[in-house]
């Protein structure tokens, strides 16, 4: 469920109240990743939330952990000043939650603490239970020490508290922490406390006491999550045979093939790269380049996800060619335009202009009849969201523009009414690497889109006005049983039978010459040849038919 599009007086959505998530366990058990998280999947929801991390704020007051008094962290007592100290940045820190509630508007905090004995909890609950606010506890606990000794390198390590610190002696220093946390830990196990128990991130999910509808959704949430480093790209789908017709569904131009070839040998060279490999030539014929060991293993820990659509599934086919796994999910289909499919901008503005005030108006939520928004995409895409949450491979999405921009603002966090404004040029690969505090993203430029489109353009101003060049001579672009002059002003095609049929085309399509058969694979050129049948069933007729094959991937 995405954001929902009602407001309320309080600004509290699906009758919640106020949420205070508080979580415990010992350190580097993951809390922070799992609080920010949470507060990703919240925002998704159009929850207004916050992650509120003590330790932040500690480092904020103090700095770092050489400006710690000596007994900050011990278990045992400590000097009268340490006390004080500690007290005064805790109530300085609840201070800013209790602001964050009640004055800037928010709905669930994450409370980003070890809270790691019952006397704290107790104290938490207490104070906040006062205020109104629902209390619910998140504990985290790791046996595996493989997994503790990779968060603290890659996490902790790098916190302000180490700045300039030897790394031994700073993963010295943080063991020391835990030791001394270990010693008082005390495990939830009150059963009127609602509290969620994750056990190695995932591995056990252990539910008590918990009401409401937005808690059972954290609660899903939670039982698809996991700490494992994995890379999500994200790229647009190669151009069309026919652009901007949802109807359609039309296969791949030939500038659309290229895309997909220049798409795949960028994405297994940026993978060899990460495995300290060098790179690999392009295959000068087009489609996938040859198999290595690395493809071979590589294709078990990356995996590729198209919609159903023909320009998004096949922009992933030399990938499948290269050995690697591709997946089709209806649930990443574009966006539907509805009744203004196939309109310019112009058109709109001229048969609906009260659409298209309400659609400037209302990004977002608008849709026009017969027709999807930016939040029924949303909700569309929930499953999907969940899959990523839940799968432990690399992941590369290929889909349109509208699709790319929900998936973007989930990953990072971004609020619903951003979505319409997010920005993916074709050409672009979009890497998304989660952290512990959010995410890290990198944008790769692999294809010039107008320069590319420019050459195609200029190859078919060549040949002249209705197909004849400056000698005067007859020429014709073939594509594949489709043969047509250069400004398709008239095209000829030859049906199965062998006779020929003649008919008049718009003024300008852009097409560019495609390959032939001896090029991409057979059944590449079969879903190419039926889509041209199609499309020249549509300009001859003012239809088009639905697509019944599409290649097995």
């Amino acid at each position: 469920m995405a954001a929902p599009l009602y407001t309320t007086a309080s600004g509290q959505l699906y009758h919640a109240g106020k949420i205070l998530i508080a979580t415990v366990g010992l350190p580097a058990r993951g809390k922070t990743h799992l609080s920010h998280a949470i507060e990703r999947y919240l925002t998704w929801l159009g929850v207004k939330s916050g992650v509120f991390s003590l330790g932040d704020h500690r480092r904020k007051v103090l700095g770092g952990a050489d400006k710690i008094p000596a007994d900050y962290f011990s278990t045992g007592p400590k000097s009268e000043s340490t006390e004080k100290l500690r007290k005064s940045i805790l109530d300085d820190f609840d201070d800013t939650v209790i602001d964050f509630f009640f004055e800037q508007g928010g709905q669930v905090v994450l409370y980003d603490a070890n809270n790691s004995v019952q006397s704290r909890r107790y104290a938490i609950r207490e104070k906040y239970g006062k205020l109104g606010v629902h209390v619910m506890f998140l504990e985290s606990i790791c046996t595996d020490p493989k997994v503790v000794e990779a968060n603290v390198r890659s996490v902790k390590l790098s916190s302000p508290d180490y700045t300039n610190w030897d790394p031994e002696k700073a993963m010295q220093n943080y063991y020391e922490r835990i030791a001394g946390h270990e010693k008082s830990y005390e495990p939830i196990e009150n059963p009127s406390f609602p509290y969620i128990k994750l056990i190695n991130v995932g591995e056990q999910v252990v539910v008590n006491n918990i009401q409401g509808y937005l808690q059972s959704r954290i609660v899903f949430f939670l039982m698809n999550i996991h700490n494992r480093h994995r890379t999500i790209y994200l790229a647009r789908a190669g151009e069309a045979l026919v652009e901007h017709l949802y109807k359609a569904d039309a296969d791949l131009s030939s500038l659309g093939w290229d895309y997909a070839d220049e798409l795949a040998h960028f994405m297994l060279n940026l993978r060899r790269k990460k495995a300290g490999l060098a790179p690999i030539e392009a295959n000068r014929d087009g489609g996938a380049a040859s198999k290595d060991s690395f493809m071979e293993q590589d294709s078990k820990a990356f995996e590729v996800w198209t919609s159903q659509r023909r320009r998004s599934s096949h922009t992933a086919y030399p990938l499948a060619e290269a050995g690697y796994k591709v997946i089709e999910r209806s649930q990443l289909s574009e966006m539907n335009p509805g009744i203004v499919d196939g309109m310019t901008v112009e058109e709109v503005k001229r048969r609906f202009p009260d659409e298209y005030e309400r659609k400037l108006r209302e990004p977002y939520s608008h849709r026009f009849p017969r027709a999807e928004s930016y939040h029924d995409l949303s909700v569309r895409l929930e499953p999907i969201i969940f899959e990523l949450e839940r799968t432990r491979n690399d992941v590369l999405i290929i889909g349109q523009s509208s699709v790319l921009r929900c998936l973007i603002a989930y990953l990072q966090g971004l609020q619903p009414h951003e979505i319409p404004s997010i920005q993916v040029r074709e050409g672009q690969l979009i890497e998304i690497l989660p952290q512990a505090y959010g995410v890290q993203t990198e944008v790769h430029e692999f294809w010039d889109s107008v320069a590319r489109r420019k050459e195609r353009d200029a190859a078919f101003d060549d040949l002249g006005e209705e197909g004849e060049d400056n000698t005067a001579k007859k020429t014709l672009v073939h594509i594949n049983e489709m043969v047509m002059t250069s400004d398709g002003t008239a095209a000829t095609t030859e049906g199965v039978k062998g006779e020929r049929n003649s008919s008049r085309s718009p003024a300008r399509l852009q097409w560019a010459q495609r390959r032939n058969s001896s090029g991409k694979s057979p059944e590449g050129i079969r879903a190419d040849r039926e889509a041209i049948r199609e499309l020249e069933a549509q300009l001859r007729d003012s239809q088009i038919k639905q697509h019944s094959e599409r290649p097995n991937l």
